[in-house]
């Protein structure tokens, strides 16, 4: 019986029975203390190499760069107002819109939807997003600290 290339249709041929399939790990390779691995290739290469031959790895586009407060961060931690200034280190005027700020604005939310069959509720979304907006746009305070290394 022919298949429909005209080949044989009898599977126990076409497979090498003597072969053994598994999904053990393979023994790994001894390593030197000299050498290390690429970090994107994994082609083992001297300690003190400044990059790498088989692919674009260079020893500077693996150092870390100086500690910053995230942006995006900032706005997410926003959603709680006054938190998102906190991240970003400045804590008196975090602290001053969340525990002043907020509360009086919440107050005068709810007054304004009182007064316009519940409308004035939407005040409350404009603060929200003008308080994301400042925490995105105000300048770091994070200071750097000093380099400790990698921590385990």
């Amino acid at each position: 019986m022919l298949d429909e290339f005209g080949g044989s249709c009898d599977v126990q041929w076409r497979f090498n029975l003597g072969m053994e399939y598994t999904d053990a790990p393979t023994q790994p390779e001894p390593v030197s203390t000299d050498m290390m691995p690429c970090p994107y290739c994994g082609t083992l290469l001297p300690n003190n190499a400044e990059s790498c031959p088989n692919c674009d790895w260079t020893r500077e586009a693996t150092i870390p760069a100086e500690p910053k407060a995230s942006d995006a961060m900032a706005i997410l931690l926003s959603m709680i107002p006054g938190l998102g200034h906190i991240y970003k280190g400045h804590r008196v005027i975090g602290a001053v819109i969340l525990l002043l700020v907020t509360p009086i604005a919440i107050v005068f939310g709810i007054l304004a939807a009182i007064a316009s069959a519940g409308f004035g509720i939407g005040l409350l979304v404009f603060y929200w997003i003008g308080v994301m907006i400042h925490a995105w746009a105000i300048e770091d305070r994070v200071t750097p600290t000093a380099d400790e290394g990698e921590q385990y």
